[in-house]
């Protein structure tokens, strides 16, 4: 199955740059426009009429063997079997016990008491709720 895949996709690559090389070779009916209208170099006013040259004929079939390569591609990408649907599913998740949660001053780095209140610095009371004071009246 490797190889099939292998030789596939090298197919594909060599086909990709075949079209690209044919279609910068090729000219556009534009180019012969230009010089139906002044330079009298063109026959006809879109390039020649008719049937497809070898050129074009021969990149139709390069874009059809390129996507007939794009589509088993696909198909061979989507057929492997595979373990898991996810990268997730085969890690396993042990979330580790929470730990008992310590109050005060056990929390504080460094410190395994708590405070005595002879030492705690005062704290100022809180201000007043009301905000009737600080509203300026006139």
């Amino acid at each position: 199955m490797n190889v099939v895949l292998t030789a596939v996709l090298a197919v594909q690559m060599l086909t990709a740059l075949g079209m690209i090389g044919l279609i910068l070779v090729q000219h556009g009916k534009g180019a012969d426009m230009g010089a139906a209208f002044g330079s009298g170099g063109s026959g006809s006013l879109f390039g020649a009429s008719g049937s497809a040259n070898f050129l074009s004929r021969t990149t139709g079939v390069l874009a059809t063997v390129f996507f007939a390569c794009t589509l088993l591609l696909a198909y061979f990408g989507n057929a492997q079997p595979r373990t898991s649907s996810s990268v997730l599913e085969g890690v396993a998740v042990t979330a580790p016990a929470p730990a008992p949660v310590a109050s005060g001053a056990a929390q504080i780095p460094g410190t395994t008491a708590p405070v005595s209140s002879s030492t705690a610095v005062p704290v100022p009371p809180a201000p007043a709720a009301s905000g009737a004071a600080q509203i300026p009246t006139k």
